[in-house]
């Protein structure tokens, strides 16, 4: 979740609907500016008896963002807590129970997103090796309860913590429990937004199934095979979702703004901490009638602060967000930008990707979106076909998409290859989460405490 620090400078009042709307335009890009932004999160846990250590205690995750600041980040404070990093390659920050995050910076090509995460990889391992630490690359806690999960220092989740429970019935454990990886994609216009949007949309419950990543809770199977996707099912309906209108005629950037300024807002930062406004409307607050700030105006901040409160499948801020995956090991980290950078940013290859997807009907893509976190790859698109039937042609198209950007690295090649642990899903037939799932029943022996020496980083 995005970190808030104050604002250099002066913060523009917003005064009307069409600066919320413009906000969005101001995100086009021409095709040579286009960049690409990962990010990704993962478990900390103490490699002595495995459980998630607090912010405060020795050796926790205050001594780990401390310890980092040996490789040049910069801390960030709120309340006199460090509570993120920030750096040239982006910003580290905490998710609500520690999760520790890499928000990368906007980067030219895929060979340098790989680079950097290797980087950020490389420096957490060195300072987690000197503080008894390890990191976790899955999709869900395997074994923990939200009672065994500490809770970081920042404000925005305490409002968040106190609301959750009022709207659905998972989502502390959307908050407390789960990693994701996501990808942040630029757009030249509001056609081509709306194509990219239509796009990532109907098949963001293929990157679900592809990354699944999450079969386990409380310590044995869950029945699915990404839970961290079927959690969202019943986060807040407000704010999450497939988001039906996208698909409509017409859909452009006054149409989204309409819909983040129907979901309820969280809070309002001020001064350095943050108000709780949890259910308030954005539209009482462009009218200067926000009972918690009566006769405020929201500011071009608060908008974006807002926008990143809305969870639907995909997100649009200045920039699109990828939603739909459960947080993996490193080649899974390189895999998904290169799936959608691959969809997304060649012309040729976004409109073969939108013929796939054009003609199925908004009941058929919720059955899928609801189907997927339990079946994976065998969740029914319609005509008797599943996801298992589309993913070869899809990666298809991604390796041609990437192949016609030609971007290279010193060695020659090209972004295709960061298509192959995807590859490998297909040809195999079976997600890491399957894998998973056959290693605990068979060589493990359901013994799950196997899972941190095998899948660490």
């Amino acid at each position: 979740m995005s970190t808030r620090t104050d604002s250099a400078g002066h913060d523009p009042v917003i005064e009307s609907r069409e600066q919320l709307i413009a906000a969005f335009a101001k995100g086009e890009k021409p095709k040579d500016r286009w960049r690409i932004g990962t990010e990704h999160e993962k478990f900390v846990y103490d490699r002595g008896d495995h459980h998630a250590p607090s912010y405060e205690e020795k050796g926790g995750i205050h001594a780990l963002l401390i310890g980092l600041t040996r490789y040049g980040w910069t801390p960030v404070y709120e309340g006199g807590n460090i509570i993120a990093l920030s750096g040239s390659d982006g910003t580290i920050s905490l998710e609500p129970a520690g999760q520790l995050e890499l928000s990368g910076a906007p980067l030219e090509n895929l060979h340098q997103t790989c680079a950097e995460t290797g980087r950020h990889l490389e420096q957490v391992k060195h300072v987690g090796d000197q503080l008894g630490l390890g990191f976790l690359g899955l999709g869900m806690w395997p074994d923990k309860s939200r009672a065994d999960l500490p809770i970081m220092p920042k404000g925005r989740y305490e409002i968040m913590l106190r609301h959750m429970p009022r709207v659905g019935s998972l989502g502390l454990d959307m908050m407390l429990r789960t990693c994701t990886i996501q990808t942040n994609l630029d757009y030249g216009s509001e056609a081509d937004m709306a194509q990219k949007f239509r796009v990532s949309l109907a098949l963001q419950p293929l990157a679900t199934a592809l990354f699944a990543n999450s079969p386990f809770t409380a310590g044995k199977p869950n029945g699915f095979l990404s839970y961290r996707s079927h959690i969202w099912s019943d986060t807040d309906p407000a704010r999450t979702g497939m988001l039906p209108f996208v698909f409509e005629d017409g859909f452009g950037y006054e149409r989204y703004a309409d819909y983040a300024l129907d979901v309820p807002m969280y809070f309002v930062y001020r001064d350095g901490r943050y108000i709780d406004a949890a259910g308030h409307s954005f539209r009482d607050f462009l009218d200067g009638n926000l009972s918690v700030l009566p006769g405020e105006k929201p500011t071009e901040k608060d908008w974006e602060d807002h926008l990143s409160t809305a969870f639907p499948e995909v997100r649009m801020k200045s920039f699109l967000e990828m939603r739909g995956a459960d947080g993996g090991p490193w080649n899974r980290i390189c895999a998904l930008p290169a799936l959608w950078v691959g969809l997304l940013y060649d012309q040729g290859a976004l409109d073969a990707a939108w013929d796939l997807v054009k003609d199925w009907s908004m009941e058929e893509r919720q059955l899928l979106r609801d189907s997927v976190p339990r079946l994976g790859l065998d969740a029914p698109i319609g005509g008797g076909r599943t996801l298992r039937d589309i993913a070869r042609p899809v990666l298809d198209i991604a390796r041609l998409g990437l192949a016609a950007r030609g971007r290279l690295n010193a060695s020659g090649d090209n972004e295709t290859g960061y298509l192959s642990t995807l590859d490998d899903v297909v040809a195999s037939g079976k997600t890491h989460a399957e894998r998973l799932l056959d290693r605990y029943h068979g060589e493990w022996q359901g013994d799950l405490g196997r899972i941190y020496a095998e899948e660490s980083f």
